[in-house]
């Protein structure tokens, strides 16, 4: 598409966007008295009018039958996750079989470790992306010590070449290469929160599997933003939160996918709780734990309807707008129309007073563009935040922006560019 850089342009892809009633689906944050423009859906989605009135219905069997809801009424919590399994699969590229939810993100990715990092004298080592978000680090590098080994000896890194800011996919599967004799689990991300690169999680697994090791990912930036194939990229597992770009409130409940050809391995250590007992039996209180079909099986507690009843009015959006693929057309059109006008800012002064970081690549980025700010970057951010443009501020120089296609418009774009290039006049 060829972009123009006026309001009358944006207002008129607006105006031929057939997603476009979905913004009013969303309670948008108000900045004096008129909607913010809120590019922050990589942080925290935000909230759907449904919302409210989803978890009302969970509170009113709460009122009406206390310990019968289970049981009783039209959506009884026993089954209640179920009802969120094949959006989830429709997400993920999954079965539904092998998706549920549960927990939270890093919890369940400590849940996944124990099945899919087992490692031995020879195999031990956990090959991760260089700058990895923190809580992945944090697990990786308590689960190696646990097992007795030294993170500095069984952390690979990958990162990216140097005065480069992403990675190159030949690397990563170079570096596979070079620790096959010694690998045992492949995780990364699928698209990094700092730079908004999407990775090739097909080639990635590939590679890890013909080096020998399980491959896992961490989605959080990734599902509700990007298409996925999990099933026949052939992943071990999987997990991410809700409360990003799937819109289910602050810290909601997380997800998890196990490939089925897990499923029947007696050899797959796991931890058990009552809530991953196979159903049919779970009542009878007997000794000694049954696994429950498929990702199920993960399971440890007993489910949170409220945080599950927040994620259903969510997912149920994404069905209406009818899964992922339309969306991303426009979020693709949305991420490169924000692009376009960051270089026209550039252009206009003559000089790269902000650096985008992110790919230019539509294939390999999602919504997001990470922008350094070359010149008083803080004092940029804090401008547009002043101003009703809310997106976030990444330690020592990068604003990320995130225009999401369910909820941001073509002059939500606009707008936050005419503030970013106003900045520069001001923060001086």
């Amino acid at each position: 598409m060829i972009y123009h850089n006026t309001l009358e342009f944006a207002e008129s892809l607006d105006a031929q966007d057939e997603l476009r009633h979905f913004r009013h689906e969303f309670l948008i944050p108000q900045h004096n008295g008129e909607d913010a423009i809120y590019l922050c859906g990589n942080s925290l989605g935000l909230q759907p009018k449904s919302t409210e009135k989803y978890l009302g219905t969970q509170l009113n069997a709460w009122k009406d039958l206390a310990v019968e809801g289970w049981f009783q009424g039209d959506d009884p919590w026993l089954q209640f996750h179920h009802q969120l399994k094949q959006p989830l699969a429709n997400l993920t590229g999954a079965k539904p079989d092998e998706v549920t939810v549960m927990n939270s993100l890093t919890v369940n990715l400590h849940l996944l470790l124990v099945s899919f990092y087992q490692p031995t004298n020879k195999r031990y080592k956990v090959l991760m992306e260089g700058g990895a978000f923190p809580s992945d680090q944090y697990a990786i590098e308590s689960q190696v010590n646990y097992h007795g080994y030294q993170a500095e000896d069984a952390i690979v890194e990958v990162f990216p070449r140097e005065g480069e800011h992403t990675l190159r996919t030949e690397d990563i599967i170079s570096v596979i290469e070079q620790n096959a004799d010694e690998l045992t689990l492949v995780l990364f991300a699928g698209v990094n929160y700092y730079t908004g690169q999407v990775f090739d999680m097909e080639a990635i697994a590939n590679a890890g599997h013909k080096a020998g090791a399980y491959v896992g990912f961490d989605l959080a930036h990734a599902v509700g933003n990007v298409p996925l194939e999990l099933h026949n990229w052939d992943a071990d597992f999987a997990c991410w939160c809700s409360y990003k770009y799937m819109n289910s409130g602050p810290g909601g409940i997380s997800g998890v996918f196990v490939h089925e050809k897990h499923f029947n391995n007696p050899d797959l250590k796991r931890f058990a709780g009552w809530w991953g007992y196979r159903p049919d039996k779970r009542f009878l209180m007997a000794p000694g734990f049954k696994a429950a079909h498929g990702a199920e099986g993960w399971q440890v507690s007993t489910s949170p309807i409220l945080l599950m009843a927040a994620h259903k009015a969510a997912l149920d959006i994404f069905e209406k707008a009818g899964g992922l693929m339309e969306l991303r057309q426009k979020s693709v059109l949305l991420t490169g129309y924000l692009e376009y006008l960051i270089h026209e800012i550039n252009h206009k002064y003559g000089e790269e007073l902000f650096t985008i970081i992110t790919p230019s690549d539509p294939n390999i980025r999602g919504c997001q563009l990470s922008v350094i700010c070359k010149r008083n970057g803080k004092a940029t951010f804090n401008y547009l935040a002043k101003n009703g443009v809310i997106g976030d501020w990444r330690e020592p120089d990068v604003i990320r922006l995130s225009p999401v296609p369910l909820y941001n418009s073509f002059k939500d774009v606009y707008k936050a560019a005419s503030y970013l290039d106003m900045s520069l006049v001001v923060s001086e």
